[in-house]
């Protein structure tokens, strides 16, 4: 019998509704491998270079570029078609000084938008838990698959840390606390900005919520779990 491994491509109609991907023009579509982002919140370089970027026409001409070694994900060089980027990635072509970062927009659809040099060298991370080690050291666990020790337990599962790139060592954190700014990365806000009113905490079987101001309009709430800390006073970062 024919074995079923793990599949290298997708079919586009099935592709994660947040890839940014015409449905009907080919049939097939190359799937991300496994990285340090989730399948249906990433999408491969491929489809960030060929379609979303247009750089490239076909997976020839991105394999090319990436061959050259003309590519940083969050400042590493990166020449694999398949490797998966997701929020707060940072894309960088030093040859020609462009450089993106990677956002939800509020269509739901991953863009990546256009940044300053200065602005590609430093990464938003959230924390998404934290263990103690060996030798009383911490370890925090980041959405992008990162771990960082630390010694002090002063952070808090929801913050986020700014940190530099590649070296990783924390330039800020930003807290999430009342009055905070965050950004809205999954369900119907999702790409907006707002601002902490409070927190509602929920009973055990259902998922804790926050009250937030945006930008324009009323006030919302959403799952606490789809908030992504990004400035204290005012946004850190532009979306759109």
């Amino acid at each position: 019998m024919t074995g079923h491994g793990c599949q290298r491509h997708v079919h586009r109609l099935a592709a994660p509704k947040k890839m940014p991907i015409l449905r009907k023009t080919t049939h097939y579509l190359a799937k991300s491998k496994a990285g340090p982002h989730a399948f249906k919140e990433s999408i491969p370089l491929l489809v960030a270079l060929r379609d979303v970027l247009g750089i490239t026409q076909n997976a020839r001409e991105s394999r090319h570029l990436l061959n050259g070694r003309k590519v940083l994900v969050d400042q590493k060089v990166r020449t694999e078609l398949k490797f998966p980027i997701g929020l707060m990635d940072t894309v960088s072509f030093p040859d020609v000084d462009e450089h993106y970062r990677v956002v939800f927009g509020k269509d739901g659809k991953v863009h990546l938008k256009e940044i300053s040099r200065e602005e590609s060298a430093r990464k938003f991370c959230k924390i998404l838990n934290k263990v103690k080690v060996k030798l009383g050291k911490i370890q925090l666990n980041l959405h992008d698959g990162r771990n960082l020790l630390v010694d002090e337990d002063k952070f808090k599962t929801g913050d986020t840390l700014v940190i530099s790139l590649p070296d990783q060592k924390v330039i800020d954190h930003l807290p999430r606390v009342k009055n905070s700014q965050v950004y809205i990365t999954d369900g119907k806000h999702i790409g907006e900005i707002g601002k902490i009113i409070d927190f509602r905490p929920m009973p055990s079987s259902y998922a804790d919520r926050v009250e937030l101001t945006p930008e324009k309009g009323d006030n919302f709430e959403t799952l606490n779990r789809y908030i992504f800390v990004v400035g204290k006073d005012k946004p850190l970062i532009k979306i759109d």
